[in-house]
């Protein structure tokens, strides 16, 4: 039985809530299926398959209307179920004049979208990310568009060891630091958590600008997956004031939100957000801007390993210590997807 190549069964992130104004719409493409994003002009946002029932026009080239969407080709409109609403040319509208409606749900700044089995489609379980909500943070959001797996950039997140080599101007640090800090990686009943400590070292660049670190720090790296978002908390506190006994008021927090949402099986959505606790004026927007730059840096890389892959696919790669945290995440998403290719198999 060949694994496919993405969960469905599934919340992945579909956009930031303010990607779409009222009245606004956006075509996308989530999985291999092109989408449309929307906004009714009462503020509602909804998804539908981009492709007219009619002639397979793009609704994403139409215009809002009140409550539909409309097809720029004959004048058809849709409504947020995917139901033909009103054909210009006739007053009977055929039952089979529909697109396909994608459950959608809007919470705490973005835009989560249900690609597979529609009566699964369980709103308890939108992953929840409250720092958004939160007043002791100040964030700040982006969409990046990869041309790299969504596998590699989960295997980015959950290694960290990186940063030295790639983000040595911002969050980076000492090589040996990072190689000598042990990651212990958690398997969890949704997911996996990694954990890192590095007491009693120097703060890098980011850091320092942001907390005015003037000495050593006790730094923390604290990732968690679900499928399919990473969330990771970095940060640290002078040196032995109780970091690591979770007194960690007094210190510096990052906090991101890493929404991964495969376009295709080489490009991929990383709708991604940082919030810090430091709410000088003009720091959170540093704190974002030099974020930024290191998601830049990752981007390339990715990009990089994607281009060398997909040059010889059957070139095998090997595994070092520090990549436990990805090695647990990969058998994690192997098995969620090897059981919904038996779920589907079975359904059949």
């Amino acid at each position: 039985m060949e694994q496919p190549l993405y969960l469905k069964n599934v919340w992945y992130v579909a956009g930031w809530s303010s990607d779409i104004k009222r009245g606004d719409r956006i075509g996308r493409t989530f999985l291999d299926q092109p989408v449309v994003l929307w906004r009714d002009q009462q503020g509602t946002a909804h998804a539908l398959a981009d492709r007219c029932a009619h002639r397979a026009m793009p609704l994403s080239a139409g215009v809002v209307e009140g409550s539909a969407i409309r097809c720029p080709y004959h004048g058809l409109e849709f409504g947020g179920d995917g139901r033909c609403t009103r054909i210009p040319a006739q007053d009977r509208i055929p039952d089979t004049a529909r697109v396909r409606a994608y459950p959608l749900v809007e919470q705490q700044g973005l835009l989560w979208i249900w690609m597979g089995d529609t009566g699964r489609a369980d709103v308890m379980l939108v992953p929840s990310y409250p720092i958004h909500e939160d007043p002791a943070y100040a964030w700040r959001s982006a969409h990046f568009p990869v041309n790299g797996s969504w596998q590699l950039l989960v295997d980015n997140l959950m290694d960290l060891s990186h940063l030295p080599y790639i983000h040595a101007k911002t969050i980076g640090g000492n090589p040996d630091l990072h190689f000598r800090t042990k990651t212990q990686s958690e398997k969890l009943t949704n997911g996996v958590r990694v954990i890192r400590q590095m007491p009693d070292s120097e703060p890098p660049p980011t850091y320092v600008d942001a907390a005015g670190f003037t000495g050593r720090i006790d730094r923390w790296q604290e990732i968690e997956f679900e499928p399919v978002l990473i969330r990771i908390h970095t940060g640290a506190c002078d040196a032995g004031t109780g970091a690591y006994e979770g007194r960690r008021d007094h210190g510096f927090s990052m906090r991101g939100f890493h929404g991964i949402t495969p376009e295709t099986a080489t490009t991929t959505h990383y709708f991604w957000s940082m919030a810090t606790n430091i709410l000088r004026d003009g720091i959170p927007d540093e704190v974002f801007e030099q974020t930024a730059r290191t998601f830049r840096e990752d981007q390339e890389v990715l990009e990089l390993q994607q281009a060398r892959m997909s040059a010889d696919p059957d070139q095998p790669m090997i595994d070092i210590a520090s990549d436990v945290g990805g090695r647990h995440t990969r058998q994690f998403i192997s098995r969620l997807l090897r059981e919904e290719a038996t779920e589907r198999l079975a359904a059949a």
